[in-house]
C-alpha cells in the first residue's frame, strides 16, 4: 500500500524549463472547494464519505480532516464518537459518527433524521491546500441557462 503522504506534491519539478522546484502556494478554503461528500444513516449513526477532487489532495487532507476535528464540528448535534476509515486508494475518508441524528429517523423530530444535510457540516470547514486543488465556485447566476417556459 502507498503512503499517503507522498501523494503530495509539496512541491513541483518544472522539469519543461529550468528544472527549478516552485512551491504551490497554500491557500484557505472551505473543505466543499478541494472535495465532495455523500452522507447516510444507520441508527444514531452517520456516516460521511469526503472524496477530494484530485487525488494528489488525499495526503493534505488526511492530517487536516482528524477524528477529534470531525468530532468538534459535530460536538453542538450531541455527537459522541468519530472513527474515520481511510480509503487512500479510491482516494476518500468514511467518517463514522456516533449519536449525532438525535435518535435516528425514527425517534427523532429533526427535519432530516437520516442526516443527508449533515455533510454540509463537514464541507464548511476550512483546510490549507495548494491553490492548484481548489475549485471555482460551480454556479454563478450569470453562468445560468436561460429559463424556458414550459411547454
Amino acid at each position: 500500500m502507498s503512503n499517503p503522504a507522498a501523494m503530495h506534491p509539496a512541491a513541483t519539478q518544472d522539469t519543461a524549463s529550468t528544472g527549478a522546484v516552485i512551491a504551490d502556494a497554500l491557500v484557505t478554503v472551505p473543505l466543499h472547494r478541494v472535495a465532495h461528500a455523500r452522507a447516510g444513516d444507520k441508527g444514531n449513526r452517520l456516516n460521511v464519505s469526503v472524496m477530494p477532487y484530485e487525488p494528489a489532495a488525499y495526503a493534505l487532507l488526511a492530517g487536516q480532516l482528524t477524528e477529534a476535528r470531525v468530532l468538534a464540528l459535530y460536538a453542538h448535534r450531541g455527537a459522541a464518537r468519530v472513527t474515520r476509515y481511510d480509503l487512500p486508494l479510491l482516494p476518500a475518508f468514511n467518517f463514522v459518527i456516533d449519536d449525532v441524528l438525535e435518535g435516528g429517523v425514527n425517534g427523532s423530530l429533526n427535519l432530516d433524521g437520516h442526516g443527508k444535510s449533515n455533510s454540509f457540516i463537514l464541507l464548511g470547514v476550512e483546510v490549507r491546500v495548494p491553490a492548484t486543488f481548489v475549485r471555482a465556485a460551480a454556479f454563478t447566476a450569470a453562468a445560468a441557462p436561460a429559463a424556458r417556459p414550459l411547454t
